[in-house]
């Protein structure tokens, strides 16, 4: 298999509509590759496909090998950018050896671990044990598909996990990770008619993975608001009469906007300490948001706003609760052990709703994550749920595929690669609940940016993806 069929392939996938719970195209495209080059395949009742390949001649006697990715994608845009997730092809653009998609994410994550598998499937040139290809479904929002995987629809002792995204890094551990969704009733008040409407809020963050960025210092554009907000609340008289933030629960918010109501006297002022927020905040992260920015314009919207006691809890909520690391493993150096991630706020259905996710590597210390994050909104007075909690996966280094991926690694480039833990959440730690025996390694491609726009590729790592994942399948045995 070569890695230009794997980017060949890739570029079909991008062209497939496969945001987290519309997979009906990237589902029936599997199927038809599986018929097209006459292999057996299977699709349970959630949409987790299962494509076989058999051993070639003389290595049936070689393990089972379970290439696993999942089928959806994190669909997520630039402001004002026109993209229909639903129907619009990514578009990507190759440059300086990166392939990138500049206003929207990229899909890379996990479309190269679907394009590896293929290209994997339909190579008849290698020599090779028994190949099971695992693509699960809307495991960007909540691992839908690993959790309902049943005992006996696959039959491999090894899995390979192809949704990593350091080449030269070997993963063999990651964080487990739990929901916490916020509700806010309120009411309306009714506005002064001469009352001023303008929209205030920060837009061009980095955002990027709440997992793997995390740690990378990056700003919550939610956050900034409320920072803004909450000053310019205890100054003046204004009204909340709406709020908007971030996106997926497991992406860092890149923009966040309010519309408030003032009186003319007072915007100048309000602009100047905004706009002055907006100074602090660009020198604070000036190493990493080279392109923060403040908005301040004016707006559009009704006479009515957010009652005054729900509005000032939940900018005050904002301001404290808590985002980012909180604490770093004590046994692997340099690993993210526990983190929050202030996702999203939404105005739904007449209330306001606010997502967050909590991830740890500890169970213990994921549980008192979240409950930190449901002290802070019920003290703001907010209903709090938790949901979608799976486990994480325990690193195990008495591995053989371990061994032989570390083996293969040496031979192939020269050098040892980095064995870790990861503080994303990857599928293994579920699927390994499903099936205890299984030996089970991450590795990919090195991808940037996953999970906001701007993901990229790097092409030089996909090529050294391809050659150490094609000595793992030849070579176990």
């Amino acid at each position: 298999m070569t890695t230009d069929r794997i980017l060949a392939i890739f570029s079909e996938i991008i062209c497939i509509p496969r945001e987290s719970g519309n997979e009906g195209h990237i589902i029936a495209y599997l199927q038809d590759f599986a018929k097209k080059h006459q292999l057996d395949c299977k699709t349970d009742k959630v949409g987790n496909v299962l494509i076989t390949k058999e051993a070639t001649p003389g290595r049936e006697s070689s393990p089972t090998i379970i290439l696993q990715s999942h089928s959806d994608m994190v669909c997520e845009k630039n402001n004002g950018v026109e993209h229909d997730f639903a129907k619009d092809p990514i578009k990507a653009v190759i440059e300086d050896g990166w392939m990138i998609a500049k206003e929207t994410t990229l899909g890379a994550d996990c479309g190269i671990g679907i394009a590896a598998s293929l290209a994997l499937l339909e190579d008849n040139t290698l020599e090779h044990g028994k190949i099971e290809a695992l693509f699960t479904i809307s495991e960007e929002t909540g691992m839908d598909g690993a959790f309902a995987l049943t005992p006996d629809f696959m039959s491999g002792s090894i899995l390979i996990n192809l949704d990593s995204e350091d080449e030269g890094e070997l993963f063999i551990g990651c964080a487990g990770g739990v929901d916490t969704t916020a509700h806010f009733d309120y009411t309306t008040k009714k506005l002064d008619k001469e009352l001023l409407k303008y929209k205030i809020g920060f837009c061009g963050g980095v955002g990027g993975h709440s997992g793997d960025d995390i740690d990378k210092g990056r700003a919550n554009a939610i956050q900034l608001l409320s920072r803004s907000l909450y000053k310019i609340m205890k100054e003046f008289n204004v009204s909340l009469c709406a709020i908007d933030g971030g996106n997926k629960r497991n992406a860092i918010a890149r923009e966040a906007y309010a519309i408030i109501a003032l009186k003319e006297e007072d915007l100048k002022a309000i602009r100047k300490l905004h706009l002055a927020t907006a100074e602090d905040i660009k020198a604070e992260y000036a190493a990493t948001e080279p392109n923060i920015a403040p908005i301040f314009e004016e707006a559009e919207w009704s006479d009515e706003a957010i009652d005054t006691q729900v509005a000032l809890n939940l900018i005050s909520c904002f301001n404290s609760a808590p985002h980012g690391v909180l604490a770093m493993s004590q046994e692997m150096k340099g690993l993210v052990e526990t983190s929050t991630n202030l996702a999203s706020v939404k105005m739904v259905d007449g209330r306001i709703r606010v997502g967050t996710s909590q991830r740890s590597s500890i169970n213990s210390a994921r549980h008192h994550a979240a409950e930190k994050v449901e002290a802070s909104f019920l003290l703001a007075g907010a209903e709090v749920t938790h949901e979608s909690e799976y486990p994480g996966w325990k690193p195990q280094l008495k591995s053989p595929v371990l061994d032989l991926t570390k083996r293969g690694y040496k031979e192939l480039f020269g050098v040892d690669p980095i064995v870790r833990a990861i503080h994303a959440g990857l599928e293994c730690g579920l699927i390994l609940d499903k099936y205890p025996k299984l030996d089970m390694i991450s590795f990919g491609p090195t991808i940037r940016g996953v999970h906001a726009p701007g993901e990229r590729l790097e092409l030089a790592s996909l090529d050294k993806f391809n050659k150490l994942l094609e000595y793992v399948i030849v070579n176990c045995k």
